[in-house]
């Protein structure tokens, strides 16, 4: 169910490493696609406005575009011509979305951008994440209970992400996945796991050659900064 390309709200050109901003990890388009896809060909077709609150560089939101009618982007840091929004801050939203799809910061606690984003989506979240988010004591009653996650959508190649910059040729050794919330009154139980009456998150893994099938031609020309092109490889 692709959509238009010209859908969203605040776009940039090209991505800008930030001096001294470590938690830059651009992700790539087709790792938006494979979230977009999920979320409105299977999961919630009825979503209509998607933010992304840690939009960096904006290849996530414009993987996302394809796939959702409107895509609000913003960021606590200006790269190029996003909106200026501390997600985690003390100020009010400054929009109200069905969904909020995004890739935090590194740095920060995932958790606070969890219980945020639940909080003021309308009907779902999606974070991505290692899969080792699931580990820790501290988190089970946030996944468990407090936050209830759905499914987990893990890639079943490696979708790379690179410090300051989104590379087409790297590659990697983590294992990263879509952590995804159906919030009620939606039927979130539809799409869980039911072992001994007890209702589980699901796991509904991303295929393999998803990424090739969802990168375009433009990809590369709008946000790759690759080793190989700046003669470092």
């Amino acid at each position: 169910m692709a959509k238009p390309r010209d859908h969203l709200a605040v776009m940039s050109s090209r991505a800008a490493t930030l001096p001294g901003d470590p938690d830059f990890f651009p992700t790539a388009p087709a790792g938006g696609r494979a979230v977009g896809e999920l979320v409105r060909d299977v999961l919630d077709p009825a979503a209509e406005i998607c933010w992304e609150p840690a939009c960096g560089s904006m290849s996530l939101a414009h993987g996302l575009a394809d796939y959702f009618p409107r895509v609000l982007a913003s960021d606590a840091y200006a790269y190029d011509g996003n909106r200026i929004f501390d997600f985690l801050g003390e100020a009010p939203p400054w929009c109200s979305a069905d969904w909020i799809i995004t890739n935090p910061p590194f740095g920060d606690n995932p958790e606070r951008f969890i219980r945020r984003a639940y909080a003021q989506a309308r009907r779902g979240v999606a974070i991505l994440g290692r899969v080792g988010l699931l580990e820790s004591l501290g988190r089970h009653s946030l996944l468990y209970r407090d936050c209830p996650l759905t499914l987990m959508a893990p890639f079943s190649e490696r979708l790379a992400l690179v410090k300051g910059r989104w590379d087409p040729d790297a590659s990697s050794a983590a294992f990263y996945a879509w952590f995804i919330w159906i919030k009620p009154p939606r039927r979130a139980a539809a799409f869980m796991a039911r072992v001994g009456g007890q209702l589980l998150p699901a796991i509904l893994p991303i295929p393999p050659g998803t990424l090739a099938r969802l990168t375009r031609p433009d990809d590369a020309a709008l946000f790759g900064v690759s080793d190989r092109a700046r003669g470092l490889a």
